[in-house]
Formats: structure tokens, C-alpha cells, sequence
């Protein structure tokens, strides 16, 4: 690299580190992603709450036309649901005049399964209502049958036990207690910090070259640094922001990390699982069966690098849009395809969380265009093998190269053209004789 680029990339740099907007995004970015999962937590949590307040104190009447179910269900827990028995007139009348919120017709086909009961009412009822008259009928019903076959009351006690797996993560130094859900968490997470980040800092390129080709700034500065330079030295400058950036986030990260077990320790009472209050952290942690995810030093670097990779390819790419364009409005159109494998990175992120493994994770985080966001996914979840690691970046790094070769052939080609509207066979030339 030549000095002059290493002067426009100190230039580029110092003008964007030094901005107050890059100073409070690098500061309060954790922050806002924070909060914006709080709000998300909160207005679920608030909408099960309203479902449920919705579906207080319903009286519901029971038409019971098997002639056998209807003890059965009326023994059983309905929660806030008040359950009679009715007839089918009495019910569908309660139900017009107010005394009954809806009924349920049990029709005689549902002991040998060939018709289901049905749910009537006015306004129709909610989900929680239709879930939980179904949970009752459908326990009235296994009753029933395992009765009518002579089951003892033991074994519906063993139908009714539950098993849940604990997991352990094998790695290398050893066992690590399981957490699959944190790491699911971790994965998706920095997958789309990885995305938005890569958006955002690709789009700088963008319409910094595409303003100085407006204002035809250019035209002086190519006077005394070749366009190869420049571009280099733009692209280098803005990634260099990116990587402070990143490096800010990590560590803040890392910190959060550290400091989860403490914090959450302080909102268990250790009573409740019969501990004494000079327990340790890691005790009630252990005794709340909470188990918080190990975070290697390996996944920040590969995240670092996956950064530096990602975004000088789609940097030098986005850089190419910026030089064929006159309008930020016309770089849209152009944008689209760049956008296409960032996005379907992200539409395939659950599939690759779930299996990190499978042929679908494996392509997406060896082609170049797609793979930083599989595979810090990928990293974040399981223990991707090394060659798939260095086949994957190799592929990133060569593809950086390439892109920058083109980016700036056409960049030279094309920077003093102002209001021609470029065509692919323009394109072409430029890569022929740029």
C-alpha cells in the first residue's frame, strides 16, 4: 500500500472517529440494542397478559352428548374458566341472552374419533380459551379410554411424567455446562450485529464516492493521488472505524458477559432453594438450574476478522455502485443485487442455528458473498472444524481481492464521467482497459 493511501485512510479516518454521531453510536449502540430487546421482552410478556386477562372468569357451558365425559371434565382444573353442564338449548340460549360466555358441543363421534367438539359463542373466543377447553377434553377423553380398557390409575401416573434433556457441550479443554438456547442467542445475535454492521459501514463507501463524483471534488483530488489510492485509502479508512468500533462493542460484551452471573444472582432469593445468604453466586446459579454460556476468546477474533473480510468485499463492491451512479436514487437499483446473499444469510439463520451442520450452514459459510454471518453463527453454536474456518475466510480474502481489482478498475475509468448512464458493455470495457 502506498503512502498517499495511507494518507486519505488517516484523512477518512480522523474525520469519522472524531464525529459526535460515530462517538455515540460506538457508546450507546450496545445500549439501544439492549433496550430494543427489553421493549420486544416487555410488550410480549404484556401481550400474554392481556391474553390471559382476556380469558378470566369465562362461564362456559359444557353440552356433554357422550353421556360419559362430562364428570371427567368438570373434576379437572379450568383455571379462571367457570365449567357447567347444560343442554344444547339452554346452552345456545345462555349464550344469545349473556349468562354464558360460549359453549362446548361434545358430540358422541368423539369417543371413536371421527368428528372434534366445537367451541360456539357470540365474538368468538381466544386462543387461551380454545387451548385450554381443548388440554381439558382431550385429558376427559385418554381417561375414558384407558378406564374402558381396565388401565390402572398407575399407569396414566407413568403417561403423565415428563423428561427433558439436559445438555453438555464437549469442547476440547473439557465439559461446559449446557446452555444450547444462550449460545442460540449469542449466534443469532452477533449474525445480525455482523449484518447491520456490514450494511451500514458498506453504504458509507458508497455514497462518499458517489458524493464526491456529484460535487466533482474528485476531479481535484485525482490531480495528485491516483484513483487506485483513493479508493484503497477510503475503503481501508472507513474499515478501520468499523474495526475500532467492533473492538468497543466486544469488550463491552465480554464485560456484560462477565457481570451476568453477578447481576442475576441479585434478583434470586437463595430461601428459595433452601440456601443460606452467604451462598455464592455460582451456588444459586446452580440451584436455579441457570446456566450461563462460555464465551472463547477464538469467537471474538473470528468475529473481528469475519468483520474485516465482509466488509472490504462488499466495501470495494459498494465503492463500484458509488462510481456508476450520478443519484443516491439510481445506486438503488444496483444495490439490490449486493443486498440479495446479505439478506438470504439472515432469512437462513434460524435453519443454520438449528443445524449447524447440515449441507444448507455449509454452503452458505464457504461462499464468500453469505459467509461471515453463517459462520460466527455457526462458531457461536458449535465447533465448526478448523479447515471450514481457513477454506472459508481463504475463499473471503481472495474474493476481497478480486472485488477491490474490479472496483478499482472501474473506479478508474469511470470517476471523471459525470451524467452517462453506464451500460454492461461500458462495464466490460472498463474491466478491459480500466
Amino acid at each position: 500500500m502506498s503512502r498517499k493511501s495511507l494518507v486519505v485512510m488517516q484523512s477518512e479516518f480522523m474525520r469519522r472517529v472524531t464525529s459526535k454521531t460515530f462517538i455515540l453510536t460506538t457508546l450507546l449502540g450496545p445500549a439501544l440494542l439492549i433496550a430494543f430487546f427489553a421493549v420486544i421482552v416487555m410488550i410480549s410478556i404484556s401481550a400474554v397478559e392481556d391474553t390471559s386477562q382476556e380469558n378470566e372468569s369465562h362461564r362456559i357451558a359444557i353440552v356433554d352428548e357422550t353421556g360419559v365425559l362430562n364428570t371427567r371434565i368438570l373434576n379437572q382444573d379450568a383455571g379462571d374458566h367457570v365449567l357447567v353442564t347444560a343442554d344444547l338449548s339452554s346452552a345456545r340460549e345462555g349464550v344469545l341472552d349473556g349468562r354464558f360466555d360460549a359453549y362446548v358441543r361434545i358430540p358422541p363421534e368423539v369417543i371413536s374419533g371421527t368428528t372434534q367438539p366445537v367451541l360456539y359463542s357470540q365474538e368468538g373466543s381466544g386462543f387461551g380459551v380454545r387451548g385450554t377447553l381443548g388440554s381439558i377434553i382431550e385429558r376427559a377423553l385418554e381417561d375414558h379410554l384407558l378406564a374402558e380398557r381396565n388401565v390402572s390409575a398407575d399407569v396414566r401416573s407413568i403417561l403423565d411424567r415428563a423428561v427433558w434433556l439436559d445438555t453438555v457441550r464437549l469442547t476440547d479443554e473439557g465439559e461446559e455446562a449446557g446452555a444450547p438456547e444462550g449460545y442460540a442467542i449469542i449466534g443469532g445475535v452477533l449474525g445480525m450485529v455482523m449484518y447491520m454492521t456490514m450494511l451500514i459501514y458498506g453504504s458509507l463507501i458508497l455514497y462518499g464516492t458517489l458524493e464526491e463524483r456529484t460535487t466533482r471534488v474528485v476531479e481535484i483530488i485525482v490531480s495528485s493521488v491516483r484513483p487506485f489510492d483513493l479508493l484503497m485509502g477510503k475503503v481501508l479508512g472507513i474499515g478501520l472505524i468499523g474495526f475500532v468500533q467492533m473492538a468497543v462493542w466486544m469488550l463491552m460484551f465480554l464485560g456484560a458477559m462477565i457481570l451476568a452471573g453477578p447481576v442475576i444472582g441479585l434478583f434470586i432469593d437463595p430461601a428459595m432453594y433452601d440456601l443460606s445468604t452467604t451462598a455464592t453466586t455460582q451456588e444459586i446459579l446452580t440451584a436455579a438450574n441457570i446456566s450461563l454460556p462460555h464465551i472463547s476468546a477464538g469467537l471474538f477474533i473470528w468475529f473481528i476478522l469475519y468483520f474485516i473480510g465482509g466488509y472490504l468485499l462488499y466495501g470495494g463492491l459498494f465503492a463500484t455502485v458509488g462510481t456508476l451512479v450520478d443519484s443516491p436514487q439510481e445506486s438503488q437499483g444496483l444495490m439490490i443485487p449486493l443486498l440479495m446473499p446479505m439478506i438470504i444469510s439472515i432469512i437462513f439463520l434460524s435453519p443454520v442455528i438449528m443445524n449447524p451442520h447440515s449441507g444448507l450452514a455449509l454452503g452458505l459459510s464457504l461462499f464468500p458473498l453469505t459467509s461471515p454471518v453463517p459462520m460466527i453463527v455457526r462458531l457461536s453454536v458449535t465447533d465448526v472444524p478448523f479447515w471450514q474456518i481457513l477454506l472459508s475466510y481463504g475463499l473471503l480474502v481472495l474474493s476481497f481481492m478480486g472485488s477491490i481489482w474490479v472496483s478499482a478498475r472501474i473506479y478508474r475509468a469511470s470517476i471523471l464521467m459525470y451524467g452517462k448512464k453506464p451500460s454492461l458493455r461500458v462495464i466490460v470495457s472498463y474491466l478491459r482497459s480500466g
